[in-house]
């Protein structure tokens, strides 16, 4: 019981950690990339969002906090997981190819100065390099979430974009912060749009 107990702290330690790593090292890019999406909202533009397995369910998270709200009652901010729709996942892998399930939805629906926000653990995943490329043929900016290295989309970032990238190398410690992350774009857009969190005399 004792091994099963430190293992259980060991992984809070670790996660504590990669937060701490995060905060000291980028939360100057974290508040540029929050400026951003709240500059996009206060001109009539929308946010897509992507991304796999625990980064899917990220970017579903990030639309439904946009749609619905984060703490306070507010009106809901136009964002489109383009991980929802399952249905379409399915007919875009089936008669295209999965590396085409996020792009495809970004050249129909991404208008030019909506934001992308890309999110990969890893950074090698070739559907998100396709939806980069595709939101810039829409003449839309990227926000990219990464960890490791940054991998592959890197590459493919234009000047305008932004990475925000976990300094860690654990994909469970770098998706846990992902979410935290996410956490606090979410809260500065509130605090940015609607006062939330102003003290008001």
């Amino acid at each position: 019981m004792n091994n099963i107990i430190e293992r259980i702290k060991a992984g809070f330690t670790e996660s504590i950690q990669t937060k701490i790593n995060t905060a000291d090292a980028i939360l100057n890019i974290i508040a540029e990339a929050s400026e951003e999406i709240v500059q996009a909202l206060l001109e009539g533009h929308k946010i897509l969002t992507c991304g796999n397995g625990g980064s899917a369910c990220d970017a579903l998270r990030f639309s439904s906090e946009m749609l619905n709200r984060f703490r306070q009652e507010r009106p809901g901010l136009p964002a489109i997981a383009l991980t929802a729709d399952i249905s379409t996942l399915t007919a875009i892998a089936n008669d295209y190819h999965f590396s085409d399930v996020f792009a495809k939805q970004v050249r129909t629906l991404g208008q030019p100065g909506d934001l992308l926000l890309a999110i990969s653990t890893s950074g090698n995943s070739a559907n998100i390099v396709s939806a980069i490329k595709a939101a810039h043929d829409k003449d839309m900016n990227v926000i990219a979430l990464t960890g490791f290295d940054g991998g592959k989309l890197v590459d493919h970032l234009h000047e305008k974009d932004i990475e925000i990238r976990v300094p860690g190398y654990d994909t469970a410690r770098i998706q846990e912060t992902h979410l935290l992350i996410l956490h606090c774009i979410c809260d500065i857009i509130d605090y940015r749009l609607f006062g939330h969190g102003e003290v008001i005399a």
